[in-house]
């Protein structure tokens, strides 16, 4: 009952209603006012200006090594990892969702974007002057967030868009390489961007990747780079991976919420209900209905 309580909660605070407090935060490399712990991480946009710092951006099949001042954009559905070879970096970052930005009429896609998107261009070298304009924006920013001004979000997106008008006129980085270990990245980056797609929030919102093809395509990888990877160092199929953590998200909405059963298979990416209990029956031997039953 204990464990029942503790995810039925869990699952509430994820539900929560969003809003502009909870969809942006703006922050320098060594203050506080940033931190995420108790926001879904998965949802946000993330931009970085590195002033000062040694790094390497590695993504599945491809790295920049970060040695000079630089502006970062990473998107929450492509999966990174971001390895600091100097442990003191001067620098500003500020995250938010999608919402935040089309609140002021942003509508277009992010993951089309040339900023964000998968095998996009995410790193932009700077000039002094580049610089110097750009921390002064997120200096802004930052006191902003601490000002009562009625206003200050859409300012604050305003300031969101100078930063995004301004790498869309620069030149992007092409000094990339391929990192070594690429199965065992390239796996790790798999099994972190299924993850993500986890505890599911609502019933009215289906979970984006369902099929390897669709996995490897945010990786920027050929689906058969992605299965011979993922087979090689787990032991096991890119499907199997995708279908035990959807089944053992299933069991959990079936235990856990009151969602019926067509809400729990379109949350999970199955078109018809009659999909999801096919799904179920063939990798847990019984039913959804059944394992509500036991309850």
């Amino acid at each position: 009952m204990l464990h029942t309580l503790q995810v039925s909660n869990e699952r509430a605070q994820v539900q929560g209603v969003a809003t502009e407090k909870t969809q942006f935060r703006v922050s320098g490399a060594n203050e506080q006012s940033c931190n995420l712990e108790s926001y879904n991480r998965r949802n946000f946009y993330k931009i970085s200006l590195i002033i000062e710092g040694d790094s390497q951006l590695l993504y599945a099949n491809r790295g920049i090594v970060i040695d000079r001042s630089a502006l970062v954009f990473t998107n929450p559905l492509v999966p990174y990892s971001w390895e600091a070879t100097k442990p003191q970096f001067d620098c500003f970052f500020c995250v938010f969702t999608q919402e935040f930005l089309r609140a002021g009429n942003r509508m277009e896609s992010f993951q089309e974007s040339v900023l964000f998107k998968p095998g996009g261009e995410p790193v932009y070298f700077l000039d002094d002057n580049q610089v110097s304009y750009l921390r002064g924006i997120f200096q802004r920013m930052c006191q902003e967030m601490e000002s009562d001004y009625v206003y200050k979000y859409d300012l604050l997106r305003n300031h969101v868009n100078l930063i995004i008008h301004e790498a869309i006129k620069m030149q992007p980085a092409v000094a990339y390489f391929n990192p070594p270990n690429a199965a065992a990245r390239i796996s790790k980056l798999f099994l972190t961007l299924l993850e993500k797609q986890f505890p599911v929030e609502s019933p009215q919102h289906s979970i984006a990747l369902k099929k390897a093809s669709e996995y490897a395509s945010q990786l920027s990888v050929h689906v058969n780079h992605l299965n011979a990877a993922v087979q090689e160092v787990t032991g096991k199929s890119t499907t199997a991976h995708i279908n035990e953590r959807i089944l053992a998200e299933a069991k959990s909405l079936l235990t856990h919420t009151d969602w019926s059963v067509a809400e729990i298979a379109f949350s999970l990416g199955f078109e018809y209900a009659s999909y999801f209990n096919n799904f179920f029956k063939r990798h847990a031997g019984t039913t959804p209905l059944a394992i509500r039953k036991t309850l």
